[in-house]
Formats: C-alpha cells, structure tokens, sequence
C-alpha cells in the first residue's frame, strides 16, 4: 500500500505543483546542460515529503526510523536551498552538513550497544563499540549521499540508478538481514528492524518511480538536490543497517564508478597535486556523452543494463559465497 501510494502521489501531483518550484539556472562545465535551464527543479523535496507522509502511516512504529526519516527531510531542505540559490550553496557548506547528517544517522541507527559487522564472501565477524561503528559508517553514507548527487546529470540517471540500489536493498533487508531464518542459515547476523527498513525502502522507491514517469527523456521537472542527496543519504542508512558497509562496493558499484570517481580525482588534485585520469570527463556520463558521443538516453540504459547485472549478481555471491 505504500509503495503504490507513494508512486500515485507522486505521479499525480508534480505536475499539479511544479510552477511552485525554482527553475534550473544550468550548472557549469556539464554537458549539454542549456536543455535543462527552466524546467522545474527541486521537486525532490516534495518527493521526499511524500516518502515521510506514507512511512510514517505504514511503518511499524519505530523511533530510530522515525528519526531517520525527519534526517532525509532536512537534507531535502538543505538541497533544495542548494537548488534555489543562484551558484549553490558552498562546497564546503553541502560537505559539512553532510559529514554532520551522516554522523547523528549512524549514532541513531546504531544505538548505544556494540554492533556486529559482517564481510562479504567470508562467515568472519567482527563487534565494534558504538564510536567505532560511527566512525566506520558515516564516512560509507557521506559518499553515498555525495556519489549519488554526482549522478545527476542526465534525465533519468541518478533516479534508476537509486532504484536498483534501493530495490536490491530492500531484498537484502527483508528476506535476509530482517529475517532470522534465512539469516541463520547464510551466517549473517539478524537484525529485527531490517523488515522495516526494507518497507521504508519501498515507499521512498515508489517516490522514485513517481518522479521517473515525469523525468524520462526528454525531463519535464528535475529532482534536483532536494532529492539526489537525501535519496543518497537513505541508500547509506539502509547499508548501515544490514551491518556490512561494503555492500557500498556491492549495490553502489556503477553510482561509486560514474559519481565517486570524479570526488576522488579532485580530492587527489587539491590535496596533493596529484592528476590522474587527465583525458577522462568525470562524471562518466558525461565522458560518454562528450568523447564516446553516446546520446543521453544510450547512457540512461546502458548505465541501467550495467547496474542492474552487476548490482544483483554480485548480491547473489555475497549471500552464497560465505
């Protein structure tokens, strides 16, 4: 029910509201950035307020999930204050607040008790104190929320890119981490909020699917930063709950390739002077835009055919290869 409601919501409304909105200004140095300058841009905040409205109606009751959905609504209003202001919000300002959202996230979800991590393709655990959990699972959601947000950038990207992530997770949290059977018997440790988490992960895909009917090339209105960063920040909770932060490298594969990468060669850049990957345009897509001169829809589903193979096979050899 909230998933389906959470779709027709969305769907239906947008375009009811979308002149309430700020436009797209274009941003520098993307690619063909001038054809989405005008549209409606933002819409992610509406998007995500649905995603509280149904959680908060169909989720079992649950503080830390409560909570964690009031996070993703302020990062939706710090993105789409981002959205509105001509130039953006500074990048230090959108780092930090994101370093601080990531923080208080993985302090609510991992409670005060120590926490069991998990690896993949090996049965080895490992408990961690609170501290260490946080200092372990918040830098894994800031790139989530950061690698998600680079994706942005062809109509349609980073919103099936996010679905596919958030789907495979919603598997993994209800058949597996939020199911004690299935839990035993491939040696993961059992969480009991993982069937709960998994429901939340449906209601904020339905969002997605909602947005996307309206964003299929050609885009008629943009999610913007109000909702590339909070989707970002929930695809990190939800890695943070099964207990396994490398299933970043699992479920975030081509979002880490076409999104992190760049982060990682300007890092490399202003930090040590270091220039690696001088003839390739960051984010990917816009390399294969620019130099392979894919069109945007060839990236939109080759990007997805990728994903999707890679994201689920790889989910199958984690669960059995242990």
């Amino acid at each position: 029910m909230g998933l389906f409601l959470s779709i027709s919501s969305v769907a239906i409304f947008l375009p009811m509201i979308e002149t309430y909105f700020t436009t797209d200004k274009g941003r520098a140095h993307a690619v063909n950035a001038t054809e989405s300058v005008g549209k409606p841009l933002g819409v992610g905040l509406f998007m995500i307020s649905i995603s509280c409205v149904w959680g908060f109606l169909f989720l079992h009751p649950d503080t830390v999930l409560y909570l964690c959905m009031m996070i993703l609504l302020g990062s939706s209003i710090v993105g789409y204050v981002d959205d509105c202001i001509p130039g953006g919000l500074s990048e230090f300002t959108l780092g930090f607040t994101d370093l601080v959202l990531s923080v208080v996230a993985a302090f609510f979800i991992l409670g005060p008790e120590s926490n069991i991590v998990w690896f993949p393709f090996t049965s080895y655990t490992i408990e961690l104190t609170p501290l260490q959990g946080i200092l372990l699972f918040a830098p894994v959601i800031w790139i989530c929320v950061n690698a998600l947000n680079c994706n942005d950038g062809v109509d349609g990207l980073s919103g099936s890119l996010a679905l596919v992530t958030v789907g495979a997770l919603a598997f993994l949290l209800y058949f597996v981490v939020g199911n004690s059977v299935n839990a035993e018997y491939l040696l993961i440790p059992y969480k009991s909020a993982g069937s709960n988490w998994a429901i939340a992960a449906l209601i904020i895909s339905g969002s997605i699917i909602g947005y996307l009917w309206h964003n299929a090339p050609p885009s008629r209105l943009l999610m913007g930063d109000a909702g590339s960063r909070p989707i970002g920040l929930f695809i990190g909770m939800c890695i943070t709950v099964t207990g396994n932060p490398f299933l970043i490298f699992i479920v975030c594969g081509l979002i880490l390739a076409n999104g992190a990468t760049g982060l990682f060669k300007v890092a490399l850049i202003r930090l040590f002077k270091i220039r690696l990957f001088s003839n390739t345009l960051f984010p990917l897509h816009d390399h294969m835009r620019r130099v392979l001169d894919w069109s945007g829809t060839q990236v939109l589903v080759r990007f997805i055919l990728v994903h999707m193979v890679s994201s689920w096979i790889l989910v199958l050899m984690l669960l059995k290869v242990r």
